[in-house]
């Protein structure tokens, strides 16, 4: 069996360097289960994000951090109580991080493990990543995209507010998907 972790990988048109994220192009979004009936989307802005790739794909280092206060899902009613203490406490935890902490190979499928930290609470993720590819721009520059999704427990990050429901149930699910749509670029 061939130990994923270490032998290097060729994946085309991978260039080793540290890579910038794109805000403009790029969103973490997110889908939450409401009333359990329906889900509510939402999205936070990207405030910064480095890749550094080594010639080995697998040993890619990846840091990334989201604004809380950015958190959008189009009820400004709701993203006010969600940027409250209820939940978020944008005052005391002004940012989501990532850091990775491995990059691994299962069957087609490339996983990024690392540390989620969101609400004061760091935990172990892994966000199983789709590339897009790369290319260059009209303007010269090297960019990759890519797209990458995991599914957390709001409350092991302590976020544990909600409501029961007279019809039984409560208005917020306890299982969160995040979907982060990333474009970044080589630098010079």
């Amino acid at each position: 069996m061939t130990d994923t972790t270490t032998t290097a990988i060729e994946i085309p048109g991978y260039k080793a360097g540290t890579w910038v994220l794109d805000p403009a192009h790029s969103e973490i979004s997110f889908s939450v289960r409401h009333m359990m009936i329906s889900k509510v989307r939402g999205s936070f802005s990207v405030s910064s994000a480095t890749i550094v790739a080594p010639a080995n794909p697998l040993e890619v280092q990846v840091t990334a951090s989201a604004d809380a206060a950015s958190i959008n899902t189009k009820d400004e009613g709701r993203d006010t109580h969600l940027r409250s203490g209820d939940f978020f406490d944008i005052e005391t935890y002004p940012t989501i991080d990532f850091v990775s902490t491995g990059v691994r190979v299962a069957g087609d499928d490339f996983l990024v493990d690392g540390d989620l930290t969101i609400h004061g609470v760091t935990k172990p993720v892994t966000f199983e990543l789709e590339f897009g590819g790369f290319g260059t721009d009209p303007w010269g520059n090297y960019k990759a995209g890519a797209t990458a999704k995991t599914v957390i427990n709001r409350e092991d990050f302590g976020l544990t507010w909600n409501a029961a429901l007279e019809t039984g149930g409560v208005l917020v699910g306890k299982d969160v998907t995040i979907t982060l749509d990333l474009q970044g670029s080589l630098q010079a």
